[in-house]
């Protein structure tokens, strides 16, 4: 004799005789159980790329559905799933998801159902994006969230913290007691009244570099379900604030353009040399010692006043008063030929009134 083990799961508890005989005649009788195994567990492991929900020792074979939140388009998610049925008759069930995309952009579900309907476990994962904290403020403090896809009233809460090394438990709380357990006592702390929202965000009070750079995961424990949430967190030196670094380098810009320019109007303005446009084009240079030989056709030379009191306010520098005579009369070959102009300070000429 033997039994439709691959139908049993099925409902299908029929006996098969071989080489049935003139003694098996009879009545045969089925006795059937309506006890069950239960869900009591779930499992949850994720890879760089997959996601594995599992449970063990059930009967009948649940159902395992996945889905994301935000909603994923339809026929995106793929995965696959396997059953295996041990000598009792109870089965192990293993679903493994692989991930899409940014994985900062979704929440993972996986959902294992009970053959009848009253059993429905759920979890979820989320890899949060990094989180980089300047700690150029003393006083500054770090927020990391931690928030249950939906309201929790009984659960427990995990904090754990890696960097190089394996996980370190750094937190536990649990609604039922209201007890905490914290290793970081004096760096990281919880708000009770956020607690009673399902908002389990970790609170980092004065974080260092070195001891609070790494991987943050937070464990929501409920009934029927169980959520993880990752996120990295950056912490790194600033000297200035974000808000400073503008001003400075507008300020060393400033230093930058301005003082070779201002320096060469006061060496040009020492040396008594002072600009003269003739026509539209040319530039001449004209010593402003009166008995220097001038422009040609104006043997007394052009000498237009300069004003080193405002030339020297210009440019925030002591310079050199230089003084020099108009002429009486304005040659006429020179006011046919152009106009007579000032350099000022920044290097921009303008025409002088006539």
């Amino acid at each position: 004799t033997s039994l439709f083990n691959a139908q049993i799961p099925h409902g299908n508890a029929s006996l098969l005789l071989r080489r049935v005989k003139v003694q098996d005649k009879g009545r045969y009788k089925c006795y059937t159980s309506t006890r069950k195994a239960p869900i009591i567990s779930m499992i949850m492991e994720m890879t760089e790329e997959t996601f594995t929900c599992s449970t063990h020792n059930t009967y009948p074979v649940p159902q395992v559905t996945w889905s994301t939140d935000p909603p994923s388009a339809e026929g995106s998610l793929y995965n696959s799933t396997i059953s295996i049925m041990d000598n009792k008759g109870l089965f192990t069930v293993e679903s493994t998801l692989r991930f899409l995309g940014n994985l900062s952009n979704y929440t993972y579900f996986c959902s294992f159902i009970s053959a009848d309907k009253s059993q429905v476990w759920t979890a979820s994962w989320k890899k949060q994006g990094a989180l980089w904290f300047y700690n150029h403020q003393e006083d500054r403090a770090l927020s990391i969230p931690c928030m249950a896809p939906y309201a929790l009233q009984n659960f427990s809460l995990t904090w754990t913290f890696m960097s190089s090394s394996e996980p370190l438990v750094i937190l536990r709380y649990d609604t039922n007691n209201r007890h905490i357990f914290n290793v970081w006592e004096d760096h990281a702390e919880l708000d009770p009244e956020q607690l009673l929202l399902s908002n389990a965000s970790l609170l980092l009070r004065k974080p260092n570099i070195e001891e609070h750079s790494g991987t943050y995961t937070c464990i929501i424990s409920g009934l029927q379900s169980k959520h993880i949430i990752q996120t990295h967190v950056n912490i790194t030196a600033s000297s200035l604030s974000k808000s400073d670094h503008p001003s400075v380098g507008f300020f060393i810009f400033i230093i930058a353009v301005m003082l070779p320019r201002c320096l060469r109007q006061r060496s040009e303005l020492s040396n008594g040399v002072i600009s003269v446009e003739v026509g539209p084009h040319k530039d001449l240079h004209v010593p402003a010692d009166p008995t220097d030989q001038g422009i040609q056709g104006n043997s007394q030379g052009l000498q237009p006043e300069v004003e080193d009191q405002a030339v020297g306010e210009e440019c925030a520098l002591d310079l050199p008063s230089v003084a020099v005579e108009k002429p009486e009369d304005k040659p006429e070959d020179v006011e046919e030929k152009g106009r007579l102009v000032e350099k000022n300070v920044c290097g921009t000429s303008e025409p002088s009134k006539p």
